[in-house]
């Protein structure tokens, strides 16, 4: 039996959530193309959104309420979001589906040019929890692409929403999706000179907010672990620095230390046994990385540089970080263990706050040139330069679990709100939030 799965702050286990040894496959009713039949190309650099049909989930049983057209909506709202599909108006569709399980009279979709049909049913169980089921069918090719089934308790149902769109999203692109995350960043309110900052968390599509801390202490910088969900984040009680580990799943919180001359939060390894830092002694500042369980600190850099805002590798093997050693702020690669250090960005603009992808291929920045703030990528080695957006103030991107899309703040004069944008450069939107907003950071995919 699977039983409920929430923590005080809702969230869920996604291998809990599913059903048997992962999401249950629902019988294909017709014979399934290869997974390149129908695709969405998101290599390009401006691919066109692929028209995709919703049919509104069914009830399978009287007592859903309104959560199978929540979850519709939900679904239609990420994936038109993500700037690769088109999901069609409703008003438009010519069948109207009373079966998920039957096969859909694939002409009459045609016919409104949808590429892609969704359909699926909720279904309430006997001993309270939700069924919910879907299918992905190719419409021109007339088959089915995918098909699942998930079981888990009705106050979930906005993360079975998010699941089916990552889903749907990996089926059609072939990469994995990133809806069944979450954001923890920091909420501002209150006049400028006596902004209260609480740390405060959310879904990817900026639902379900849910505040950390009470905004008594000033908060800044969290910042996810790679394989957990826990954060660490930075707090200014009594006016000393702390550095805190907070545990999302259980709330318990723990304080690594007190760093007087941290000039940025930790990061984590991504292990999530180490975090590495940046303290000032002096005039300058140098990196070191802690153990979180010996609490053993070990010295990276020793230069009367400036290095700061120090990022993890993926693999771990390697850690870029900001530093003023050339005459400008700029960013540096070197070996995870210490050692010489390759600077990789040049130019006029100053390079700062770098965060390494999840996949590897991209370490992403905040550009400053000529009184404008921008949010670019480069690759590891130095090649590639691209500036994905600029204006007044950008700053503090954070990669999604896929690597295909950031989220930073703007400050545009009024106070910081969030934003995401595609690795591409296309795709800019902002981020709903209830009040001003500002340092974001990216979870994993909930797991």
């Amino acid at each position: 039996m699977i039983k409920r799965m929430t923590d005080s702050y809702g969230s869920l286990n996604r291998r809990r959530l599913l059903t048997g040894a992962g999401a249950g496959a629902l019988g294909a009713l017709m014979p399934r193309l290869a997974a390149a039949a129908l695709r969405v190309d998101i290599t390009q650099g401006n691919p066109q959104p692929m028209p995709i049909a919703l049919s509104e989930f069914l009830a399978g049983t009287p007592g859903e309420g309104e959560i199978p057209r929540n979850v519709t909506a939900v679904i239609g709202n990420n994936l038109q979001r993500s700037g690769l599909f088109a999901p069609i108006n409703p008003q438009a569709f010519t069948e109207k589906i009373t079966n998920s399980d039957a096969v859909p009279r694939f002409p009459d979709w045609r016919v409104i040019n949808a590429q892609a049909l969704v359909t699926g049913r909720i279904t309430k169980q006997p001993d309270g929890r939700l069924k919910a089921e879907f299918r992905l069918w190719d419409v021109f090719a007339g088959t089915q692409l995918d098909g699942k089934q998930y079981f888990t308790t009705p106050d979930n149902w906005r993360r079975i929403a998010h699941i089916i769109s990552d889903a749907i999203y990996q089926t059609l692109t072939g990469e994995k999706g990133y809806f069944d995350s979450r954001i923890v960043f920091i909420d501002e309110t209150g006049p400028k000179d006596r902004r209260v900052k609480r740390l405060a968390i959310m879904d990817q599509d900026g639902a379900g907010v849910r505040y950390l801390t009470r905004g008594d202490d000033l908060v800044l910088t969290p910042r996810f672990n790679p394989s957990t969900q826990e954060i660490t984040y930075m707090s200014y009680g009594q006016g000393e620095p702390r550095v805190y580990l907070l545990n999302i799943e259980t709330g318990q919180r723990e304080i690594v230390g007190n760093f007087p001359g941290m000039t940025f939060a930790p990061r984590f390894s991504p292990d999530g046994q180490r975090v590495i830092l940046s303290l000032q002694q002096g005039s300058n500042a140098n990196l070191f990385v802690m153990d979180l369980r010996s609490k053993q600190t070990t010295r990276l850099t020793d230069t009367p540089a400036i290095d700061t805002a120090p990022c993890y590798s993926p693999d771990g093997r390697n850690i870029s970080f900001e530093s003023d050693r050339g005459g400008s702020q700029q960013i540096y690669v070197m070996p995870a263990s210490g050692g010489p250090a390759q600077r990789i960005s040049f130019g006029e603009c100053h390079h700062s706050t770098p965060v390494w992808s999840p996949r590897g291929d991209y370490i992403a920045f905040t550009g400053q040139a000529r009184g404008k703030f921008s949010i670019g990528i480069l690759k590891p080695d130095g090649s590639g330069e691209r500036v994905l957006t600029e204006g007044f103030h950008n700053e503090g991107p954070t990669f999604a679990p896929n690597g295909r899309v950031l989220m930073f703040f703007r400050d545009q004069g009024a106070g910081p709100s969030l934003f995401t944008i595609d690795i591409t450069g296309r795709n800019e939107l902002k981020v709903p939030t209830p009040s001003l907003a500002s340092d974001p950071a990216w979870s994993p995919l909930l797991s």
